[in-house]
């Protein structure tokens, strides 16, 4: 195991979100133009071919890798993380990243909310009042009842619980199979079911989309290397409050890249919805 360097990892953490934050303006700038689902098709062909590398230069190579006791619960992640992904850069089309990212940036509320019926854990009436605090941040950034209600905002919240899912899922392999083999499982699948379902939309792309579509490739890879490591050197209730620099990484990406605007609901939505999350994550990290 590689020696605990909290320091380090908080870094490699933050250096994950900002890299996690680009992926995400190069992803909106692409299916401005071309097919969400060719997008994220090829994008997974990469992290196909990164995982089945990365699994063959360890010990037991891929068949190592891929053995498992829950092959239908590990296909499951895959294809729901993959779905995901397609559900929030479908979101990054219609509303943006800076509105996109403060309704997503509830999901670690909802792995709280889901962890008792799911997982069996216990959730105190503290943790309870953050999550309704939490959700309040979000009625907030969504404006329910304020003029037409823009169903759009629906697809970040639908994006945040099916992460929220894929989070609690892995909790659940996490029991019998390593990190090693939940990746592999989790490429590997995502790139078969993307290439069934993305196929069929191909189209033709320009040489310079190409050069944005490999450098998302590599901002993907990058971006999980970064995340690994940052687990493998420090514990990951230290590292996770920092995941939320991704919002602040994407506002500003949004503002500066794409002119977005933050409407002042979204910007003390997300404000409650951050503090929420911090403090359960602060609960969860007392209790263990």
């Amino acid at each position: 195991m590689a020696e605990q360097n909290t320091k380090l990892g908080i870094w490699l953490m933050i250096a994950t979100t900002f890299v996690f934050a680009a992926q995400d303006a190069i992803s909106r700038h692409l299916v401005a133009d071309y097919p969400v689902l060719m997008v994220v098709m090829i994008r997974y062909w990469f992290f196909g071919l990164f995982v089945m590398v990365l699994a063959s230069r360890k010990a037991g190579g891929i068949k190592n890798a891929a053995r498992t006791e829950q092959p239908i619960v590990q296909i499951f992640r895959g294809v729901l993380l993959a779905a995901e992904i397609c559900v929030m850069v479908t979101a990054f089309d219609l509303l943006g990243l800076v509105e996109s990212h403060a309704v997503f940036v509830c999901y670690p509320l909802l792995i709280a909310a889901l962890s008792g019926p799911i997982l069996g854990e216990q959730v105190g009436w503290r943790r309870w009042a953050a999550i309704g605090v939490g959700f309040i941040g979000v009625l907030i950034v969504l404006q329910p009842g304020f003029g037409v209600f823009a169903i759009e905002a629906l697809v970040p919240l639908l994006a945040a619980l099916m992460f929220a899912l894929y989070g609690l899922l892995t909790r659940y392999v996490a029991r019998k199979d390593t990190s090693a083999t939940s990746f592999f499982w989790t490429g590997v699948t995502g790139a078969i079911v993307m290439t069934v379902v993305g196929i069929w939309t191909w189209t033709p792309m320009a040489p310079d989309a190409w050069i944005w579509m490999g450098t998302l490739c590599l901002t993907g890879a990058l971006g999980h290397y970064l995340l690994i490591r940052s687990y493998e050197v420090a514990e990951a209730s230290a590292v996770q409050p920092f995941a939320y620099f991704q919002l602040m990484f994407a506002a500003i990406i949004g503002l500066i890249v794409f002119s977005e605007v933050i409407r002042l609901n979204v910007a003390i939505g997300a404000g409650i919805i951050v503090s929420a999350g911090l403090f359960t994550l602060w609960r969860e990290r007392r209790n263990s």
